[in-house]
C-alpha cells in the first residue's frame, strides 16, 4: 500500500517554474529516498506535502486522503524533521518531549512510557543538558524522537543531514533504518552516499522533473556502462593489455595509469570474459582483475546530463 502518492504536481514562483508534473509513490514500511541538487524543488514538495504551500496543478494524497492546502488532517498521519529544528532552548531532552506529548492529546503514563523508547532509541535518555548546549546531531534526533510522538504512518525528513559532521551523518542514518520499524519514510537530500545507506527506493528529481525511479539496485543497473580494473604486474604488463583491446567495441573509455588499466563497458558480465581472453593469448597473469560497483554518484551524474 502506498502511504504517500504524488502525482502530476506542478508548482510556479513567477516566471519559475520549480515543479513539473512529478508523480511517485512511497510504499509503506520502506525508507524512500527523494534525491535531487540543491534548489532541484525537493523543499518545495515537502512542504506541499504538508498542505503549507498550495500546488498549481497535481495532487497528494497520504493514508489515501488528499491533502487540502491550509488543512492539517492529514497532517494527524505525518511526523516532520526540517533540515534546522527549532526547540525551546531552556528545556530538556525530556521535557521538551512531555510537552510535544501534551500538545499531541497523548495521557500522561502512555507519554511516559513512549517518550523513554523514544529518547533510548535516539541516544538522550539519559542527558540532563538543556537544548541550548546541545550540538547539531543531539538537535537532529532529538527532532527525530519528536516527529514519532504520535506514532505517524508517514515520516518526512528534509535534508536531515546536510549540515553534520561525520559522526552525526552516522548517527542519524543509523537512526532512521530503526524508524522504518515504526513508520514510512521519505528521506529527501542531495547527499547520496546516505540515500546508498538507508533508502530502498529512490527518485531523482532534476530541473523539476522526476528523471530516474527505482531501487538502489535497479538504478545501478540501469547505467549505460559499467567499470572495471585490471591491475598488472608490470606497466609493460599494462600496455600490452591496452594495446589489445584498443580496437575491441566492447571496451571504451579505457586508460593507463602505470600497471593499472581502467576503462568501461555496456555488459560487465561480457567484459570480464573478455579481458580474461586478452590476458590468457597474450600470457599475462594480473595481480587483480575487479568488475566495479556502480555508485549512486554515477547513478545520479548520468541521470542530469
Amino acid at each position: 500500500m502506498a502511504i504517500l502518492e504524488i502525482s502530476n504536481l506542478s508548482k510556479a514562483f513567477g516566471n519559475q517554474t520549480v515543479l513539473k508534473d512529478v508523480t511517485f509513490s512511497v510504499e509503506e514500511g520502506s525508507v524512500f529516498g527523494f534525491i535531487g541538487r540543491n534548489g532541484a524543488g525537493k523543499t518545495t514538495t515537502m512542504t506541499i506535502a504538508l498542505g503549507l504551500l498550495k500546488a498549481d496543478d497535481g495532487s497528494i494524497k497520504i493514508n489515501g486522503k488528499t491533502v487540502q492546502y491550509g488543512d492539517t488532517e492529514t497532517n494527524n498521519y505525518v511526523g516532520y524533521l526540517p533540515d534546522v529544528p527549532e526547540f525551546y532552548p531552556f528545556l530538556t531532552a525530556r521535557e521538551y518531549m512531555e510537552l510535544s506529548a501534551e500538545i499531541s492529546g497523548i495521557e500522561k503514563k502512555e507519554a511516559a512510557e513512549k517518550i523513554t523508547e523514544l529518547l533510548v532509541m535516539v541516544g538522550l535518555e539519559d542527558n540532563k543538558k538543556r537544548i541550548k548546549n546541545y550540538s547539531r546531531g543531539m538537535k537532529q534526533r532529538l527532532g527525530i524522537a519528536q516527529a514519532l510522538i504520535n506514532d505517524p504512518l508517514l515520516l518526512i525528513c528534509d535534508e536531515p543531514t546536510s549540515a553534520l559532521d561525520p559522526i552525526g551523518r552516522q548517527q542519524l542514518l543509523s537512526i532512521l533504518k530503526k524508524v522504518k520499524e515504526k513508520t514510512t519514510v521519505i528521506f529527501s537530500t542531495h547527499i547520496l552516499s546516505d540515500v546508498e545507506s538507508v533508502c530502498d527506493e529512490v527518485a531523482i528529481l532534476n530541473d523539476g522533473r522526476i528523471v530516474k525511479q527505482g531501487t538502489v539496485k535497479q538504478l545501478k543497473a540501469g547505467l549505460a556502462s559499467e567499470k572495471w580494473m585490471v591491475v598488472c604486474e608490470e606497466e609493460e604488463h599494462g600496455r600490452l593489455l591496452l594495446e589489445a583491446i584498443s580496437t575491441d567495441d566492447a571496451f571504451h573509455d579505457v586508460t593507463l595509469n602505470g600497471p593499472v588499466v581502467n576503462g568501461e563497458s555496456t555488459d560487465g558480465r561480457d567484459a570480464m570474459g573478455k579481458l580474461l581472453a586478452h590476458l590468457n593469448a597474450l600470457s599475462i597473469t594480473p595481480v587483480r582483475i575487479e568488475r566495479k560497483e556502480a555508485t549512486m554518484e554515477e547513478v545520479f551524474v548520468e541521470a542530469i546530463k
